[in-house]
């Protein structure tokens, strides 16, 4: 009995281990995914009022604590609000919940300050916030006090905000709204990357703005890519407030020496103004809009360079690259036979103009049969010009066997830092080319000459005993010879007969026409059941319709710009139909035109006209397949 006991507690102890590691093993990812999140404008005016929230991902929270306000002037906080979520995927159900602390703060003085870091405790760990920056600038002309009522809003919408709205006919000057270009480099060599940066600058509300660096002479040109929406900001310039936004850059690397310059850039700018003496309730019923988009051309400045060439003299392998770059190498694979392929890669890696420079030169051994390399680009447009790297796949196929060396390859650039020229070198490799199915020799004391003589030269005769033919066992006029040309000939004139009554059929247009009209017919007539039995009235005389007109118009081939009643009555009787089909075809057609805007049931109406227009159809094909 204590035996027993001894073993159910073993037994129970070890599941409730087992069952503590697994209560661990949930709680420490949750544990570590606990974070204090800090939600603040990264810049603000003078005087504003503005709020600060601390974002706690876990309502677990047994303490909180921001350190002092420097700078800043706390009006109201912390107010706690709690939020919580639940979602379902694949069955399985998660939750989870945040906790905010809110402050209300304003500004005093324009400078720039740190948020006060908060400290937080859950589940008996400590967690601290970071503490990011905020800009405050002077009070300008371009400060409404927007951001200071509409405290609910977004960032963003609040910079928006600050703009200030026109009236209509307000005159916008060039220090409403201005583009300023900067040069990240005004001097620099030829090749080397510059970075274009064009800013808007606005002190009204702008909806949209358009504009395209032209084609440039002397320069090679790469946009940089927004990844996403442009973000207005705030920017005290001038003694005003305005809104700023990078709107584009681009890369340029100068191909030309001297002084060189990039031209005035067009924007076309749109400027929301407001129409200020109409009534909103008459905007409201279509008396106008209380909002009107004016055009503003903005000119962006043209920039000058000053590009110095390259210095003299350059390396012979100089591979016009600019920037920094390293190299690696690979070749595979080392040991072969003669006939088969290696592949020398060299990767170079870096910044610069990689998409403008050269690939260099692979000394291969004079046996080997070389091919021009493959390139592979893996780069992106960054502000220092094209980084990443650019692959070179060199396949060379060795002829003969025997050991090659393949010397470093040297990759020449130039470093515009160091204002001076740098070579790199890949590593050095060995070939083992072993003998090849095609008989490769060894190529030892044969200069490329030779080489290339004995591959054009007369082949090495052939060995072993020679095999003859008897004259009967030769195919030239033998049973055979003469079987294969007879079943030619038969298939020969099978395909002149078929071809020959393809093209007498397909001459006659008129008469294919003719015999096809009736099978259209029946299968309009198909397509008119089908909307019948969907009570869709008007497509359904329409089809019939078609049927009627399509079939009179192909049997009698009469061209739809002449179809008419008139036209078909006396084509029916000149090919001696009796009057009383006429009359039905023509009644039919009529019956068709008059349902179509007459009350009545459709269903009844529907199903008569299509047993008159079926009938009437087979009647005539009957009747002018008899008079031929």
């Amino acid at each position: 009995m204590k035996t027993n006991n001894r073993v159910i507690n073993k037994t129970t102890s070890k599941v409730r281990s087992w069952m503590f590691l697994l209560f661990l093993s949930y709680m420490m990812p949750v544990m570590a995914q606990v974070n204090v999140r800090v939600q603040a404008p990264s810049e603000v005016i003078e005087g504003d009022r503005f709020r600060i929230s601390y974002i706690v991902n876990t309502s677990e929270v047994e303490s909180f604590k921001v350190d002092k306000f420097e700078g800043l002037v706390e009006l109201y906080g912390p107010s706690q609000s709690t939020s919580s979520s639940f979602s379902m995927v694949n069955g399985k159900t998660t939750s989870s919940s945040t906790v905010t602390f809110t402050y209300t703060v304003t500004t005093e003085k324009a400078g720039t300050y740190h948020v006060p870091a908060a400290t937080i405790v859950s589940n008996g760990n400590t967690y601290k916030s970071a503490s990011p920056e905020i800009t405050v600038l002077p009070g300008g002309s371009a400060h409404n006090g927007a951001a200071t009522q509409g405290q609910g809003q977004g960032h963003q919408a609040q910079q928006a905000d600050r703009m200030r709205t026109q009236n209509v006919g307000d005159r916008i000057t060039g220090k409403d709204i201005f583009i300023a270009v900067t040069a990240s480099k005004k001097r620099v060599y030829e090749q080397e990357a510059v970075l274009l940066t064009y800013k808007l600058y606005t002190l009204v509300n702008v909806s949209e703005l358009q504009g395209k660096m032209p084609e440039l002479d002397g320069f090679h040109v790469q946009e940089l890519n927004r990844q996403r929406q442009p973000e207005l900001k705030m920017e005290h310039y001038n003694g005003k407030n305005y809104g700023t936004v990078v709107w584009s850059q681009y890369v340029v690397f100068p191909q030309q020496t001297g002084t060189l310059t990039i031209p005035e850039i067009k924007y076309e700018a749109t400027v929301i103004q407001q129409n200020r003496s109409l009534d909103p309730f008459e905007a409201f019923f279509g008396g106008g809009s209380m909002m009107q988009e004016v055009r503003k051309t903005v000119m962006a400045p043209a920039v000058t360079l000053q590009v110095d060439a390259l210095p003299t003299p350059k390396p012979a392998n100089f591979s016009g690259a600019v920037g920094k770059f390293s190299v690696t190498s690979s070749l595979t694979p080392q040991q072969l036979k003669a006939n088969d392929a290696t592949t020398f890669r060299l990767t170079v890696s870096g910044t610069g103009n990689m998409k403008l420079m050269k690939a260099p030169e692979v000394a291969w051994p004079k046996d080997f049969e070389r091919y021009d390399p493959k390139t592979e680009e893996k780069t992106k447009i960054g502000a220092n010009g094209s980084s990443g790297s650019v692959i070179y796949d060199y396949i060379a196929v060795p002829r003969h066997q025997g050991k090659y060396d393949i010397p470093p390859v040297e990759f020449c650039y130039f470093d515009p830092d160091a204002r001076d020229y740098k070579t790199i070198r890949s590593e050095g490799y060995t070939v083992d080319v072993e003998k090849g199915k095609g008989g490769g020799t060894s190529s030892q004391g044969l200069s490329k000459e030779d080489i290339e003589l004995l591959n054009s030269d007369i082949r090495f005769i052939k060995t072993g005993a020679p095999t003859f033919q008897t004259g009967k066992s030769a195919f030239y006029n033998s049973t055979r010879f003469w079987l294969i040309h007879v079943l030619a000939l038969c298939v020969f004139l099978v395909f002149a007969f078929v071809f020959r009554r393809y093209a007498v059929a397909s001459a006659d247009l008129v008469g294919r026409r003719g015999r096809k009209a009736s099978k259209a017919a029946t299968k309009r007539l198909k397509l008119a059941r089908k909307l019948m039995a969907d009570n869709n009235a008007t497509a359904f005389y329409e089809e019939t319709m078609k049927a009627l007109w399509g079939y009179v118009g192909d049997k009698l081939n009469i061209p739809v710009s002449e179809l008419s009643k008139e036209n078909v009555r006396e084509k029916l009787v000149a090919r001696q139909l009796p009057e009383e089909t006429i009359g039905q075809f023509t009644q039919t057609l009529d019956d068709c035109e008059f349902a179509r805007f007459a009350p009545g049931d459709p269903a009844a109406t529907m199903d008569k006209i299509y047993a008159s227009a079926e009938e009437v159809i087979n009647k005539m094909e009957n009747e002018l397949r008899k008079k031929g």
